[in-house]
C-alpha cells in the first residue's frame, strides 16, 4: 500500500525566495494558504537550507505544480488501461485515512516493520556510519525514531531530512523530533523524492530510508528510473535502508488490502474526490465500487475503481473528457511482493551492495541496508544477464 507517503503544525515560516518561487507543492494535500507559509523555498543545488540548526521545511521552486499534476492525471486516465500515479492519494484526508489502515489488524505491514526497526535499529546505526538521515515518503516518521534515537546515542549528533508530499506530516514529524531529540538538525522536503533528493547536502556520509515496502507501488519502469535516480545521486559513503512486503499466503495478502471496515475501500475511492477538487471533474463516488486481487503472475496485489454505471467524466479547466464505461476499471494502485535475494541481485545493477538483511520470525518482511560502489559496465553486462526484473 504505500507510497504510503503519510507523514503524519505549526510554527509560521514565512515563504523565501525570488521573483516566481512563491508556489510550492502543497497543492497535493490540498492544504490552504495559512498552512503554506510554513514553507521556504528552494531551487535545485541550492545549499543554504543546511546552514541554520532551527527546524525548517522546504519545498523546491516551481512555477506550475498544478500543471505538472494535472498534465499526471490526464495523460495516465487516457492510457488503456487507465490508471493513477499513487501520489494523487495522499490529500490531507488520504494521508489520515492511511494513518488508520496501518492501525487495521489485517494491515500487517507497519507493526511488522515497527519491530524489526525496534529490534535491530542499533546494528543498522553501527553498519552504516553516517551523518544524515534522510528518510523518503516519511510518513509520521514514527519508525524512523528507533534510528533517531540510535544515531544520537551512537553518534551524538546528525542531521535528519524527511522527504513528503505532505506537509502536515512533516510538520507533526519535525514538532516530534524537534522534542525528542534535540541534538539532531530538521530540515523537511515538502517534495516528490525527485525534487526533494536535488535538495540534499551532497558532502555529507548519509543513509537513505526507504520503508513501508513504498518501492512496491512502482511499476517496472517508475523502479528502475527510481533507483538509477537515486543511486546517481548517492555518493560512496553513503547507504540505502529498504523495507520490502515479502510473497506470501494469497488470503493474508488479499485481506491487508480489503479490510473488514472498509477503511482501504475509502481511501482508495477518496482519490477521485481529491482530483475533482484539484481539476473541477465530475467522477461520483456513488457510482464506483472498490477491488483488488493478488495477481499471482506480476506478484502484486492490484487496487480498482470500478464504475457502476456509465459516466461521462469532464475537465473543463483542460477541455478534456472521457467515458467511463459501466464495469470499467481504473488501477488506483499497486503493491508489489518481493523475493529479497532476487532484489538484492536486481539492485547490484545500481551499484547497490547487499551488506545487511533484517526479517521478523515469520519471514513476512524484510529490512534490506545496502551501501554504494561504483560498477563498471561490464559488471552491469553481467548482472543484467543473470536477473530478471520480474
Amino acid at each position: 500500500m504505500a507510497l504510503r507517503l503519510s507523514l503524519l503544525i505549526h510554527n509560521q515560516f514565512n515563504i523565501m525566495g525570488g521573483a516566481g518561487h512563491a508556489r510550492c507543492f502543497s497543492f497535493i494535500v490540498g492544504l490552504p494558504m495559512q498552512r503554506q507559509k510554513e514553507l521556504h523555498i528552494f531551487s535545485p543545488g541550492q545549499r543554504n537550507l543546511w546552514r541554520s540548526n532551527a527546524p525548517s521545511i522546504w519545498t523546491p521552486a516551481s512555477d506550475h505544480p498544478h500543471e505538472n499534476q494535472a498534465q499526471s492525471i490526464l495523460r495516465t486516465l487516457h492510457d488503456q488501461p487507465r490508471w493513477l500515479e499513487p501520489y494523487h492519494l495522499y490529500d490531507e484526508r488520504g494521508s489520515q485515512l492511511f494513518e488508520q489502515i496501518c492501525q487495521l489488524p489485517e494491515y500487517y505491514l507497519t507493526r511488522t516493520e515497527n519491530s524489526i526497526l525496534f529490534e535491530k535499529a542499533g546494528k543498522i546505526i553501527a553498519a552504516a556510519p553516517v551523518e544524515c538521515i534522510v528518510e523518503l515518503g516519511a510518513g509520521t516518521s514514527k519508525k524512523t525514531l528507533h534510528l533517531l534515537s540510535e544515531q544520537v546515542r551512537q553518534r551524538k549528533r546528525g542531521a535528519f531530512a524527511p522527504i513528503d508530499v505532505s506537509l502536515s506530516g512533516l510538520a507533526a514529524s519535525r514538532d516530534i523530533v524537534k522534542k525528542e531529540f534535540p541534538r539532531l538538525n530538521f530540515h523537511g522536503l515538502c517534495s516528490r523524492y525527485e525534487e526533494g533528493i536535488a535538495g540534499i547536502e551532497k558532502k555529507l556520509p548519509t543513509l537513505f530510508v526507504f520503508l513501508g515496502s513504498t518501492v512496491g507501488n512502482f511499476n517496472r519502469s517508475e523502479f528502475v528510473r527510481f533507483f538509477r535516480h537515486l543511486a546517481e545521486s548517492m555518493g560512496p559513503k553513503d547507504y540505502l535502508l529498504l523495507g520490502v512486503d515479502r510473497v506470501k499466503d494469497v488470503e493474508v495478502l488479499e485481506k491487508a488490502y480489503d479490510d473488514a471496515q472498509g477503511v482501504t475501500a475509502v481511501f482508495i475511492l477518496n482519490v477521485f474526490r481529491n482530483i475533482n477538487r484539484l481539476m473541477k471533474s465530475n467522477f461520483d463516488l456513488r457510482k464506483m465500487r472498490y477491488h483488488s486481487w493478488y495477481n499471482p503472475q506480476w506478484q502484486q496485489i492490484e487496487m480498482y475503481a470500478i464504475s457502476t454505471a456509465t459516466q461521462e467524466i469532464l475537465f473543463p479547466s483542460h477541455a478534456a473528457s472521457f467515458v467511463w464505461e459501466k464495469d470499467d476499471r481504473i488501477l488506483v494502485e499497486i503493491s508489489r511482493k518481493f523475493e529479497p535475494v532476487r532484489l538484492q541481485k536486481q539492485l547490484q545493477f545500481f551499484g547497490l551492495k547487499p551488506v545487511g538483511h533484517f526479517t521478523d520470525l515469520k519471514d513476512w518482511f524484510s529490512i534490506l541496508l545496502f551501501r554504494k560502489f561504483k560498477i563498471s559496465s561490464a559488471e552491469k553486462g553481467e548482472i543484467k544477464r543473470h536477473v530478471k526484473y520480474k
